[in-house]
């Protein structure tokens, strides 16, 4: 059985229709949190199961019978949770019903010395990968397109992309990589360890963002440089958790620091196309956002 994690989130959804192409419902099987959410998923024969990462009973009845297991990685941290002893908890769940291999949904700024924190995490779940005896592939995603769009949402609206000096990011859309993920899950390609980085073929800064917005959206989109402490401030003020102001300062200096610069042609061989650029991205889905 082929097992995905996160099925009722962005990318395990579009993952599950994906192998829905590729192997039989009955082949199927998902862990989530609220099985209410998935019931579309059981109504096309997919195996549902309620699991959450910090159960680990749990993850084990949502894993049984697996042969290849999904895991996507928690963002709990992001409000203050420990996205690592999560990830623990379903290595050794999926160790414990003997799956033949684990793929891990990784970045390409894993490294225990990323200035993103989410990078460190990674890295971190990599090397408990690697130390779990399991046959296992860390897929690492290049940046989600998706999150260009979430985080400078309220930037767009106002005509203005405000945040600390930044630098270029191979920005990916969730089709593509939960397209090659599907991939690797079916077993269509195999990779021990990491993968070079799944990613788009340019890299792009705030300031093209910005361009980019203005060409699509049909009205001017600027760029304005902060401080750290500005920003910080301002995210406050929204009333967003410390560790998620964390995060995205990180992610600034991460970009600044090259941590999401340099495409990769993997993406593109597996999928057999160009991965989305992000214009067409940006025209698809920002003005159905705005």
């Amino acid at each position: 059985m082929f097992i995905a994690t996160g099925a009722t989130g962005q990318l395990g959804r579009l993952v599950v229709a994906k192998l829905l192409e590729l192997v039989p419902a009955a082949q199927i099987g998902v862990s989530v949190r609220n099985a209410g959410a998935a019931a579309d998923l059981t109504a096309r024969g997919i195996r549902v199961r309620e699991a959450d990462f910090d159960d680990a009973d749990a993850l084990h009845h949502a894993f049984e019978g697996a042969r290849r297991i999904l895991l996507v990685s928690s963002n709990a941290a992001a409000v203050g949770g420990d996205s690592l002893a999560q990830h623990r908890n379903a290595i050794e769940a999926a160790k414990a019903v003997g799956v033949e291999r684990l793929l891990y949904t990784s970045q390409m700024s894993s490294s225990p010395d990323s200035h993103f924190p989410p990078g460190r995490d990674h890295a971190a779940t990599e090397a408990m990968l690697a130390e779990s005896g399991l046959n296992w592939t860390a897929l690492r995603h290049g940046f989600y397109a998706g999150s260009a769009l979430m985080m400078n949402r309220a930037g767009f609206e106002a005509g203005m992309l405000v945040g600390p000096e930044d630098g270029k990011v191979v920005w990916t859309a969730h089709e593509d990589l939960a397209e090659a993920d599907t991939r690797f899950l079916a077993g269509l390609h195999q990779i021990d360890g990491p993968t070079p980085p799944l990613t788009g073929a340019e890299a792009l800064d705030l300031s093209d963002l910005a361009r980019i917005g203005t060409e699509v959206l049909g009205r001017d989109i600027g760029r304005r440089i902060v401080s750290e402490v500005e920003m910080a401030g301002a995210a406050r003020q929204r009333g967003l958790p410390e560790p998620t102001i964390e995060i995205t300062l990180g992610y600034f200096r991460a970009a600044k620091a090259g941590e999401f610069a340099q495409p990769d042609p993997t993406l593109q061989q597996m999928l057999g196309r160009k991965p989305q650029g992000m214009r067409d991205y940006m025209a698809a889905n920002l003005v159905a956002a705005g």
